[in-house]
């Protein structure tokens, strides 16, 4: 019953026009990544970059580089929107923007991580079929019919995203609106609208509308009688994230993967009045979907999991930060730090202060003091640099750091050395001192 579901065709004209809107995308993210600066921010200017913990061979190109990196990312995504060498251009893609994603994280966004995934889901389907160059140059890949499963992979994608970024949001910071009421703080200088940014019915409005909006657009957009409504709220909803918060081309790419919820003969009858519709009722079971379909569960039980296993690690990850990232936490809350290393050459017990000014970038110096894997790793790196002829150095860290606008507290022993403790990736690291989120909350003015 489920393989019959799964395997039977359908038309495809969705599919064929998610092609051309993703690609036209990615290809905007690349250029627009040099065009706005964010490549030379990120990538170039900086003395070094905090690559993902392991991954700190993947460091940028030298010199200029990164501006020829990025320029030949935006030509394969310009590939895929116009179907050209179709496997190749989003598999290069996909590889190019992966390794760029971990090689920073000063400009972590989980819009970035979702992308990746979505590159990996393109990658392997039949998007190169109708409207394409590929076609052109064989005529004998043309379809107008995809089985089931291409565009309920995409479906069930979304729908995690947005759930768990719904649960993410039942927390108290967010529903008493202190979090709304920090974003929207910071646009108090938006002209005639910022001042009623600051409203508290607002803000009201802000926090509980992103909750039932991520819990139930999925729902709605699969339902026949909602989904219109559904989709206009979409359209609202992310032109607001778009304009206010500048969040690049996610917001585009949400109302792009709507496209998968409406009827082929109305996506037909808007961007493909030529194609044909496929009415047909074909069931192609493939040689190995066993393997497949096995294949296909891991990656969602991964998906499934990942998001959930902060729930696993010691303390609250709103102030340890163990767990956030791959879990769908967006825009939850606002980290300040005021945060000092010193570091200590034992066998002379001379101690340095360090100017953050000398080694990071701006972007760099605020995770540097406020989160603890950045903490850990640039510890690691200032030993590394003080360390010559074998001399053994240490780095106490005195951080002081305050969430969602309470008063600061402590976030990391300063009785440790940083540059000697070990990171674990699947433990709570005991040098992250415990929070008092609860008791600060009600103590702050």
């Amino acid at each position: 019953m489920i393989k019959s579901f799964l395997f039977k065709h359908i038309d495809n004209s969705a599919l064929i026009v998610f092609r051309i809107f993703f690609g036209l995308l990615i290809a905007l993210e690349a250029f627009g990544a040099v065009v706005t600066g964010w490549v030379n921010d990120t990538l170039i200017d900086p003395e070094f970059t905090f690559a993902f913990i392991g991954f700190e061979w993947l460091q940028p190109l030298p010199g200029s580089w990164m501006y020829i990196y990025y320029a030949i990312m935006g030509i394969f995504g310009v590939m895929v929107m116009l179907g050209y060498r179709y496997r190749l251009s989003i598999l290069a893609y996909t590889i190019m923007w992966t390794a760029t994603y971990f090689m920073q994280k000063a400009s972590y966004n989980n819009h970035y991580y979702l992308l990746i995934l979505l590159c990996l889901i393109m990658a392997i389907l039949p998007a190169n079929r109708y409207l394409s160059l590929d076609v052109k140059r064989d005529p004998n890949l043309k379809s107008i019919s995809m089985p089931r499963w291409c565009s309920w992979i995409l479906i069930i994608q979304m729908w995690i995203v947005y759930t768990y970024a719904s649960i993410a949001k039942m927390y108290g910071d967010w529903l008493d609106t202190s979090v709304a009421e920090i974003l929207m703080k910071s646009k108090q200088h938006y002209y005639v609208v910022g001042e009623f940014f600051q409203n508290k019915g607002f803000h009201y409005f802000l926090a509980y509308s992103g909750i039932i909006f991520d819990l139930l657009v999925i729902p709605l957009l699969l339902w026949k009688p909602t989904r219109k409504w559904a989709f206009f709220a979409s359209i609202f909803f992310h032109l607001f994230n778009s304009i206010v918060f500048q969040v690049g081309i996610f917001p585009y790419m949400s109302l792009a993967l709507c496209l998968f919820f409406f009827e082929p003969q109305t996506i037909r009858n808007i961007f493909l009045k030529k194609k044909t519709l496929y009415e047909g009722q074909f069931i192609e079971k493939p040689k190995h979907q066993n393997v497949f379909l096995s294949i296909l569960s891991v990656y969602f039980i991964i998906q499934l999991v990942l998001p959930i296993r902060h729930h696993f690690i010691q303390d609250n990850v709103l102030w340890t930060e163990e767990g956030h990232r791959l879990s769908w936490r967006m825009m939850l809350r606002s980290r300040v730090g005021l945060t000092t290393y010193t570091v200590v050459n034992k066998d002379t017990n001379k101690a340095v202060k360090i100017n953050l000014d000398d080694h990071l970038s701006k972007k760099q110096k605020q995770i540097a003091s406020t989160r603890p894997d950045v903490i850990w790793q640039f510890s690691q790196y200032l030993k590394q640099l003080y360390a010559k002829d074998g001399q053994d150095i240490a780095v106490y860290v005195n951080s002081q750091v305050k969430v969602n606008g309470r008063r600061f507290q402590k976030l990391i022993d300063p009785e440790i050395d940083m540059a000697s403790v070990k990171w674990n990736a699947f433990k709570h690291s005991p040098w992250i001192l415990p929070s008092q989120l609860d008791k600060s909350k009600a103590s702050n003015p």
